[in-house]
């Protein structure tokens, strides 16, 4: 499945931004993706993890933070492990990416897990953000995307 078709099925629209443009709504800036609403904003040296993390956010909030939403995402704790693990769920439906490139990428940028490592975040620590996913109807019981927003 393409990134675009993946958004997609969510509501969000991917938009691509010149190289020399200031990606819009983006919280960390330099080239790190942007969220304006429902719309996704990156260029072409944009990290995929970038992408899908601002996505899951947008996937994750409610109704009543998705209206208003324009560059910070916002969100608790247990909210942000939840983005990170859908982040994963979401890259291993994507050719060329998958979860193991995804937890590579996220430990290359800086992401912090108390194991010291996405990989064994996810292996060994994760079961809250999954428990919180399928609470919220964005994974099924098997831990399969559901498609669905919060």
């Amino acid at each position: 499945m393409s990134l675009e078709l993946l958004l997609d099925r969510y509501g969000l629209q991917l938009h691509l931004v010149s190289p020399e443009e200031v990606i819009p709504g983006s919280y960390w800036g330099e080239r790190e993706a942007g969220l304006i609403g429902a719309e996704i904003f990156a260029r072409l040296d944009t990290p995929v993890h970038s992408v899908l993390h601002e996505s899951a956010h947008f996937i994750c909030m409610t109704p009543e933070r998705r209206a208003g939403l324009d560059t910070d995402a916002g969100g608790d704790d247990a909210e942000e492990s939840a983005v990170c693990y859908l982040q994963l769920v979401l890259a291993d439906s994507l050719p060329q990416v998958g979860k193991q490139r995804m937890c590579r990428d996220m430990d290359e940028w800086g992401y912090s897990f108390r194991l010291g490592s996405a990989a064994a975040w996810l292996a060994e620590d994760a079961q809250d953000a999954r428990d919180w996913l399928i609470q919220h109807g964005l994974l099924d019981e098997a831990g399969r995307a559901t498609h669905a927003c919060r």
